[in-house]
């Protein structure tokens, strides 16, 4: 089971990072394609014209994904940003009730918005909603990829959560500790 979290686990982060590079690529053509016009236009021909339609539009919904299927990855690294000033100061046993009950907080609010997410990506399945860009998109599409980074997420609380109920320690926990003797 561990392996088939931390492979899907994996699968989000990478495509969170292909989300990132389209915005790169998509965006270094857009430029490219100016520049280029910008060249034309001083050698006195006429400019190309070049342009990558709806970018900010693509981008936007690519960002949404990246952001989005980065949680679990980001959380299990260690890298969120987490207040520990008051678990830090508290007794272990103490420490790890309140571990306990914040993530079953953030696990049930995770599992809410995923549910919410879900349904309204259907709902504009069904209703077959588009986009007002240049080109239409889909709208289920962004908010499909939306929803399953945000299920992704809720697993990674609850594999946690069940973690730290066996007596284990939260994957955050370890990468914590090692930034903090990194210091």
């Amino acid at each position: 089971m561990r392996k088939l979290l931390d492979g899907l686990y994996g699968i989000a982060e990478w495509l969170a990072m292909a989300a990132l590079c389209a915005i790169g690529l998509l965006v270094f053509a857009q430029v490219l394609g100016r520049v280029l016009d910008t060249i034309l236009k001083l050698m006195g021909m006429p400019p190309y014209g070049f342009l990558v339609p709806s970018l900010a539009e693509i981008a936007g919904f690519l960002l949404v994904g990246a952001s989005f299927l980065a949680l679990a990855g980001s959380l299990r690294g260690g890298v969120q940003i987490r207040v520990t000033l008051a678990i830090g100061a508290m007794p272990e046993k103490m420490r790890r009730v309140a571990e306990i009950a914040v993530l079953c907080v953030a696990a049930a609010l995770a599992s809410f918005f995923f549910y919410y997410a879900a349904k309204l990506a259907i709902d504009s399945h069904r209703f077959n909603e588009l986009s007002y860009g240049i080109i239409p998109i889909p709208l289920w599409i962004p908010q499909a990829v939306m929803a399953g980074g945000i299920g992704v997420f809720a697993i990674a609380l609850l594999d946690d959560l069940v973690t730290l109920l066996r007596g284990g320690q939260a994957s955050y926990a370890s990468s914590e500790v090692q930034a903090a003797e990194e210091i």
